[in-house]
């Protein structure tokens, strides 16, 4: 479950604390109990970034269906 913290979290934020885990947990040196915060922090992290990518992906692909039927729209009118 991701917290309101974490959903007011931008996309960049999100995805330098996550690189910030990654690394942590690379290096090692850490205890079990820690590991797993660490892991469960960054499965958080990478869902918001995942969301964030996901909007960006609808926005554009909404905005590129626009464009295709202004582009329809206008050879139809030139057709006629």
């Amino acid at each position: 479950m991701t917290s309101k913290v974490d959903e007011a979290l931008g996309y960049e934020q999100a995805r330098d604390e996550l690189i910030d885990v990654v690394r942590r947990l690379e290096a090692g040196g850490t205890t079990l109990e820690e590991s797993l915060a660490l892991w469960e922090r960054g499965e958080e992290l990478a869902k918001v970034c995942r969301r964030w990518l996901e909007g960006a992906r609808a926005r554009l692909d909404a905005a590129l269906a626009e464009e295709a039927g202004d582009e329809a729209a206008a050879e139809e009118s030139d057709s006629e």
